[in-house]
């Protein structure tokens, strides 16, 4: 094909796009006075093209309103200015608060940021990642507590940096902000023994790995003071205030002197208290009660829950601070930043 048979094909296409109304590489091509080709190593590897070329077609898909978001600005300065979010629930209030601290930061500096919901699973948490990698994200801040072997090939091959959420990285190569979960669970356990229950439960919910920590720290803090760890009842269905009333009931079925029960979240532990309301169980007296979060209600109930409070604002905030830094290439003091905890100590124990 000739040279002017390839340049009525451009034309044609050209205006076959605009007689549809969709607005394609050749428009922007024509309006930025550079090549097809050129546009789309453009969008593609930004850093190969000379600025001048990239700030023209910038200027033409801002006019022809080709590439939507934030597409233009990543072309002009050779950087995505979008940030990919992963929680594993967009209805639980720990997530919540976590994706306000992230917004809160990225806002200010000037980024904006894709929220998707992996519902606990890695197959669906790595499909959102190959979605996203797609819109080429400047970086990622994930919340899985586990980096399965897919998920760490697919960060590695796209050289996107990370930040885990919630769970600390296993050394500083790897960034990450929260707390250990291991040794909130471990300080529950020692609580309940200071305050003389000896036939202490775990009850859980959902299963994920980070209920398991604390699941681990729990046991290990019985096992250390001679208790019998293994009085506990555990489901693989999600959480929810009726389920910590069920759980409460199977774990007096099988241990009828179980005296405490460290709920793995504030949700089974509000209803494992009003189980024990419903049967006539006093807390603490009969029955303590420790819950783990420090949802806004865990004070208000009565009696009060003790629980652990957890830094779920900030771990978003420090999270994106962190990955920000990274990504404009500043000193970072800590990779791996440990953000603690607190044990409340209230009425329920």
């Amino acid at each position: 094909m000739n040279k002017k048979a390839v340049a009525e094909k451009l034309v044609k296409t050209s205006k076959g796009s605009r007689a549809t109304g969709r607005v394609t590489i050749v428009d922007v091509a024509g309006e930025a006075k550079v090549s097809p080709m050129t546009v789309s190593r453009a969008l593609k590897t930004p850093e190969l093209v000379q600025q001048e070329a990239r700030d023209r077609i910038a200027a033409a898909i801002r006019k022809l309103g080709y590439v939507p978001n934030q597409a233009a600005s990543t072309l002009a300065s050779a950087r995505s200015q979008v940030i990919g979010v992963l929680v594993p629930s967009l209805t639980n209030a720990v997530f919540i608060e976590t994706l306000s601290g992230i917004r809160d930061y990225l806002s200010q500096a000037g980024y904006q940021f894709l929220i998707g919901e992996t519902g606990y699973s890695k197959e669906k948490e790595s499909r959102l990642i190959s979605t996203y990698l797609a819109h080429a994200p400047a970086g990622f801040l994930l919340s899985s507590s586990d980096q399965h072997e897919l998920l760490r090939r697919q960060l590695a091959s796209s050289n996107i940096p990370a930040v885990r959420m919630f769970d600390l990285g296993k050394s500083n190569a790897d960034m990450s902000v929260g707390f250990s979960q291991t040794k909130a669970g471990y300080a529950v356990a020692q609580h309940l023994i200071e305050r003389g229950y000896r036939r202490p439960a775990f009850l859980a919910a959902q299963l994920d790995p980070r209920m398991m920590k604390r699941r681990e720290g729990f046991r290990k803090g019985l096992a250390e003071a001679g208790l019998d760890p293994n009085v506990e009842v555990l489901l693989p269905t999600p959480t929810t205030v009726d389920m910590g009333a069920q759980l409460l009931a199977r774990v007096l079925d099988i241990s009828p002197d179980c005296d405490a029960v460290f709920c793995c979240n504030d949700d089974l532990a509000l209803g494992a208290l009003f189980e024990c309301q419903r049967r006539g169980i006093k807390v603490p007296q009969q029955m303590a009660i420790a819950g783990f979060n420090d949802l806004s209600w865990a004070a208000c109930a009565t009696p009060s829950i003790t629980t652990i409070i957890t830094p779920r604002y900030d771990i978003g905030y420090k999270a994106a601070e962190l990955l920000i830094r990274q990504l404009k290439g500043e000193p970072v003091e800590k990779a791996r930043l440990d953000l603690g905890f607190q044990l409340a100590v209230r009425e329920s124990t």
